[in-house]
């Protein structure tokens, strides 16, 4: 049953690879495989978690030193209140599973209103005609100009903000500079590796870095120091590679694409992006505040704006406002997108909790024991079963303290700080490996196929690139 997990998510990733070819939507790949790894974990859980149903519940306590770290806590949780009179070692295995969906439903359902609500907030800058406010000083069609520009803008913007937050207004925005399709996917891709390698060198720009951050394994001023120039290299290669392999200008696509500029006034349209941006630039500043997780401060954006532009077009006949509602907006959001995310978190999250995660960790510090070449090899891991349950693994793994290799590492060591760049940059190697990833193939519906033979070399390259500068800087420069 251990191997059958790993079978059933090793076929649902094929499906969703190949989507294209078996005319299958990735979601539906996405849930069955959530659905079934989990299933297969209750009915096969004496296998997989290593526990025999016929031990008495003190034996079960006794011998959770044998188990994966989340049912050993669980177990060692165990007390006479806790129990009831009809439990048994089966009853509690299974309440464990149900306990670890049910702490895993938390953390991906924040990720997953985080995700509606920043696109919901984007969508109305986008009904709104709010991104004329960029597109009209945009004025290059120059291929190789416009990447190098919309490249670096995605680079500070999602160290600032964060990287999927960033993903999805870039791809909004690249939809009104871009008419053909492929040219929108190739700077999707490169603005993908832009949306993760800013998010890697700042404290709040990826959801790894953020954990690390919290976790106190880095400091915010350390990271930035030591992994912005590693994480500029990763965007910086493959921009130089495309440089001398891309030619031509790009068509822009019809002014209205869609969208009556008739509804709405020039200052209307200035209110509700500054509006918009403002909401999202709030989240890291909220959270910071309050130490509430991010979607909260989507939510509060979104409500903010959702409120303002109520108040806007009160006055508007009922066709128009509804065209301009955030009601209406919310009828456009890519739901097969948010379902394909989930799919894939629960399938993760369902290795996570019975060891594989762990385990495959164990094998690396065991097979391998160079904190850099595991890290390398973390990151790339990474871009195929998601790189938080690695990184919760990994800190799981090692403590924090005085550094014995394999054991423990102090703060802002070289191995939590290439932890920190591995994990946020190695995601790009696939369309699928990251939230920014994922939300963009959503929205642009890029094919993973297609990313696989266009883009992947290119983040792989500036990956290894980024890699290469840190050691080099480590080697030299940072002491520890």
């Amino acid at each position: 049953m251990y191997l059958l997990m790993v079978v059933i998510f090793v076929f649902g990733y094929l499906g969703i690879a190949l989507e294209h070819n078996i005319k299958v939507d990735k979601a539906a790949s996405a849930l069955l495989t959530g659905v079934l790894t989990w299933t297969i974990f209750v009915f096969g859980a004496s296998d997989v978690l290593n526990v025999d149903y016929s031990w008495s519940i003190p034996e079960f306590i006794a011998n959770s030193g044998d188990y994966v770290k989340g049912l050993k806590n669980y177990a060692l949780g165990l007390s006479d209140a806790s129990i009831g009179a009809d439990e048994n070692v089966k009853s509690l295995t299974n309440h464990f599973i149900i306990h670890e969906l049910e702490h895993h439903l938390i953390e991906i359902s924040e990720i997953l209103f985080f995700l509606i609500g920043a696109m919901t907030i984007v969508e109305v800058i986008d009904v709104h005609g709010g991104f004329s406010v960029i597109t009209d000083r945009i004025k290059t069609t120059k291929k190789v100009k416009l990447i190098w520009i919309l490249s670096i803008l995605t680079f500070f913007f999602s160290a600032a903000l964060d990287n999927l937050t960033t993903a999805i207004v870039m791809a909004a925005l690249l939809k009104k500079l871009i008419a053909d399709k492929k040219d929108l996917w190739l700077f999707a891709g490169v603005i993908i590796i832009a949306a993760n390698a800013g998010g890697a060198w700042s404290p709040i720009g990826d959801v790894t870095t953020i954990m690390l951050w919290i976790g106190g394994q880095i400091t915010a001023g350390n990271i930035i120091a030591t992994l912005i120039l590693p994480s500029l290299v990763t965007l910086l290669v493959p921009l130089g590679i495309l440089s001398f392999t891309m030619k031509g200008n790009i068509t822009r696509p019809d002014d209205s694409n869609g969208i009556d500029k008739d509804l709405t006034t020039k200052s209307e349209r200035n209110l509700v992006f500054i509006l918009g941006v403002a909401c999202l630039l709030q989240v890291p500043i909220f959270k910071t505040v309050t130490h509430m997780p991010p979607f909260m401060g989507v939510l509060l954006g979104l409500g903010i704006l959702w409120l303002v532009t109520e108040i806007l077009h009160k006055n508007k006949s009922h066709k128009d406002k509804t065209q301009l509602s955030v009601v209406n907006t919310l009828r456009k959001i890519d739901t097969p997108s948010v379902l394909f995310f989930l799919g894939i978190l629960v399938a993760v999250a369902s290795l996570q909790s019975a060891g594989h995660l762990i385990d495959l960790a164990g094998i690396l510090e065991s097979s391998v024991g160079n904190l850099y070449i595991i890290n390398v090899i973390i990151g790339l891991l990474s871009s195929i079963v998601d790189n938080v349950p690695l990184v919760a693994a990994a800190m799981g793994m090692y403590e924090i303290g005085p550094e014995v290799a394999g054991i423990s590492y102090p703060v802002d060591h070289v191995f939590w700080e290439f932890l920190a760049y591995c994990a946020g940059t190695g995601g790009s190697c696939l369309i699928i490996g990251s939230a920014a990833g994922v939300a963009v193939m959503g929205i642009l519906k890029i094919d993973f196929v297609w990313y696989l033979r266009k883009i992947s070399f290119l983040a792989l390259v500036g990956y290894l690139a980024g890699a290469g500068v840190f050691y080099i800087l480590a080697q030299t420069l940072y002491t520890h």
